[in-house]
């Protein structure tokens, strides 16, 4: 029986570990500075490109949309309440759709939206339909073209 306060474990239950400049039990050596630091620069270079992706991405398309909630009033109408997000100061036109069972368009209504002084809007429409919608969505908002 070994002595219980020994600080080190036996040798052939755990193995020895390496010292400073031996390789590693299994005959591998570790990664060395100059590939860490390559690692690093590739790591810092992916989270650079990410970061310009999604800057770009929102210069492209600066407005987005999220449908807040939708009530079937009757079978020719039903009102939406959805909130866009867009730079304070910008101007989108947003394409309300109303859908049936069927996933089939019974309404549409294009709804201009801003400018605002604040970042998020919410706004309630009510968008006339041919039949009874089941669902409403906002199939787009976009920033006209200045011209």
């Amino acid at each position: 029986m070994s002595d219980p306060v020994s600080p080190t474990p036996p040798a052939d239950r755990y193995g020895t570990r390496p010292g400073r400049g031996e390789g590693r039990p299994d005959g591998r050596r570790g990664l060395g500075t100059g590939a860490k630091v390559a690692i690093g620069v590739v790591l810092a270079a992916a989270v650079g490109v990410a970061a310009w992706f999604s800057v770009e991405q929102n210069r492209r398309d600066p407005v987005t949309v999220d449908v807040v909630g939708f009530d079937v009033r009757d079978a020719e109408q039903v009102e939406v309440t959805f909130q866009v997000h867009m730079p304070p100061g910008t101007t989108a036109v947003c394409d309300v759709e109303a859908l049936a069972q069927s996933y089939a368009q019974v309404g549409t209504l294009e709804v201009p939206v801003g400018p605002s002084t604040t970042q998020t809007s919410t706004y309630t429409v009510t968008v006339r339909t041919s039949e009874e919608a089941t669902t409403a969505v906002v199939e787009s908002c976009d920033v006209p073209d200045p011209s």
